[in-house]
């Protein structure tokens, strides 16, 4: 009979942001102190599981909401490239709520393509790259479980190709909440459900800026 392995993606915490930027593959944001918490509570949600490797963005923000769990489990977390944020070419500049950030004049240049999009990288290379990683990750956890650590729209965008959805989207319409866990489980190698929580949900202070 095959085996079942069961690879979690991580949404990282809240993040300290005072200036509302988009923050996207930007060095120096780190966790809020609701954040942290997010973290401590994710781990104490999932630390009782069958979760053999930890991998994580190498981003500053995933690196810490992946520490609690890899210090409950007494794993090393493994950074990988593959689980960083979309690249965006408005990064660094303050978006406001919802999606102000597009109504600004001189970001029109940015939007004349939205189903690439034209503002950052492209869906189809987000798909390949977190599609190897989940590969990778299941391989090594065959099994047991695995944790990747990673960004809302990384994770949102791998996981409409796994249930055929369209990759262009709203960005108001992800489901993809800070510190969430989207879990893919596999009988072998096929996908058999795609599973979805929220276990700092209470913790959630607001909306989230885009490119998080």
């Amino acid at each position: 009979m095959a085996e079942t392995t069961v690879v979690h993606l991580l949404r990282h915490g809240e993040v300290h942001n005072p200036a509302g930027v988009l923050y996207g593959r930007l060095p120096g944001y780190h966790l809020s102190e609701t954040g942290q918490l997010m973290a401590e509570t994710v781990a104490k949600a999932v630390g009782g599981r069958d979760i053999v490797a930890l991998y994580s963005s190498p981003l500053e923000r995933a690196l810490e909401t992946a520490a609690p769990l890899a210090d409950k489990l007494g794993l090393g977390i493994v950074q990988d490239e593959r689980l960083i944020e979309a690249g965006n070419m408005l990064q660094g500049r303050p978006v406001g709520q919802g999606l102000a950030i597009l109504r600004n004049p001189r970001n029109y240049r940015y939007f004349w393509n939205p189903l690439r999009p034209s503002w950052g990288e492209p869906y189809p290379s987000i798909v390949r790259r977190m599609k190897s990683m989940i590969d990778d990750a299941r391989a090594e956890a065959r099994g047991h479980e695995a944790v990747l650590v990673s960004h809302q729209l990384p994770i949102w965008t791998i996981r409409s190709a796994a249930e055929g959805r369209r990759l262009w989207h709203d960005p108001r319409r992800r489901q993809c909440a800070l510190a969430s866990i989207t879990t893919f489980t596999f009988d072998g190698d096929r996908l058999v459900s795609v599973g979805y929580s929220e276990p700092a949900g209470s913790l959630e202070t607001g909306p989230s800026l885009p490119g998080a």
